[in-house]
C-alpha cells in the first residue's frame, strides 16, 4: 500500500456554510506535505475534517489506508493513527500531563490488542522522550497545558505525538509562537520521528518552519480550494510575493 491518505471531492459544511470545496489530495507512505494560505482559507478546518471533528458536516471521500473513514469517530482516528497537533491546545486543571499521556498511549494499546504499559515502563520511555525536547521532568507533574507558555504547549504536543507513535501526522501551526530554539528543536525531533511509514501534513502561514523540515509538496489552499501545488521552492516565492501571484 503506497498512499496513506486519498482525499476526493471533499466538502465540509458548518452551519450551513461551505468552508471547503471539491479538495482533491493524495499522500503517500513517508511524505511531508505542507498546507499553506491566508488567514480563513481552510487550513484549520481541513485539518478538524480528517480526524472527525462533529463541528463539521463533510461530503466526499477521505480514505485512510485504504479504509473509508465515513463512520469514524474522533477517537477512532487517533486509534487508528491520525494524529492532529492544536493551534491553542485545551487546559484540563486538576488532570496531570503524565495521567493525560498514558492514559491516551493505554487506550490505543487496549483497542490494538496490546498490554498496556505500566508505570515504571512509562515513565521510563516518557523521560527519555522529554530529554529530546530539553523539557524539565517537571513538566510531566503539571496539570495539562495549565499555566504553560505558547512554546511549552507545542513541545508538549510533540511529546504526546511521540508517545503515540502515529502513522498519520497533521501539524496545524506547530511553529506559530515559538522562538528560534524551540522551533528548532521541535523541528529536529520531528525530522527524527520521521520514517518511511509515516506522512506529514504541515499546516503553516509562514515558511520559517519549511526551512527545517523540508516539505516534498506545498499546496496553497484559498477561498476553500487548493488552487495551486509545488515543490519546496513555491514557499520562497510565496515568502518574496505573498498569495496574490496565485
Amino acid at each position: 500500500m503506497k498512499n496513506i491518505l486519498i482525499i476526493k471531492k471533499l466538502t465540509v459544511k458548518t452551519n450551513n456554510k461551505i468552508i471547503l470545496s471539491n479538495i482533491n489530495l493524495s499522500i503517500n507512505k513517508g511524505e511531508i506535505h505542507a498546507i499553506m494560505g491566508p488567514n480563513g482559507s481552510g487550513k484549520t478546518t481541513l485539518s478538524r475534517a480528517l480526524v472527525k471533528d462533529p463541528e463539521y458536516i463533510t461530503e466526499g471521500t477521505i480514505l485512510y489506508k485504504n479504509e473509508d473513514t465515513i463512520n469514524f469517530s474522533t477517537e477512532m482516528c487517533a486509534q487508528k493513527g491520525i494524529f492532529l497537533t492544536f493551534q491553542n491546545p485545551i487546559s484540563i486543571p486538576g488532570v496531570t500531563n503524565i495521567q493525560f499521556i498514558k492514559s491516551s498511549i493505554n487506550t490505543i494499546k487496549k483497542f490494538k490488542n496490546e498490554q498496556p504499559l505500566d508505570i515504571i515502563e512509562f515513565t521510563k520511555i516518557i523521560k527519555k522522550n522529554i530529554k529530546l525536547l530539553n523539557m524539565s521532568e517537571d513538566f510531566l507533574y503539571r496539570s495539562l497545558n495549565d499555566g504553560f507558555s505558547g512554546g511549552e504547549k507545542k513541545k508538549n504536543e510533540i511529546l504526546q505525538m511521540l508517545i503515540l507513535n502515529p502513522d498519520l501526522i497533521i501539524l496545524d501551526e506547530i511553529d506559530s509562537g515559538l522562538d528560534i530554539d524551540a522551533l528548532q528543536t521541535i523541528s529536529e525531533v520531528i525530522n527524527l520521528f520521521k520514517t518511511k511509514e509515516k506522512s506529514i501534513i504541515i499546516i503553516t502561514h509562514y515558511n520559517r518552519i519549511l526551512n527545517y523540515i523540508i516539505p516534498d509538496f506545498i499546496h496553497i489552499l484559498k477561498q476553500g480550494k487548493i488552487v495551486h501545488s509545488g515543490d519546496k521552492n513555491l514557499s520562497l516565492k510565496l515568502e518574496k510575493n505573498g498569495y496574490n501571484f496565485i
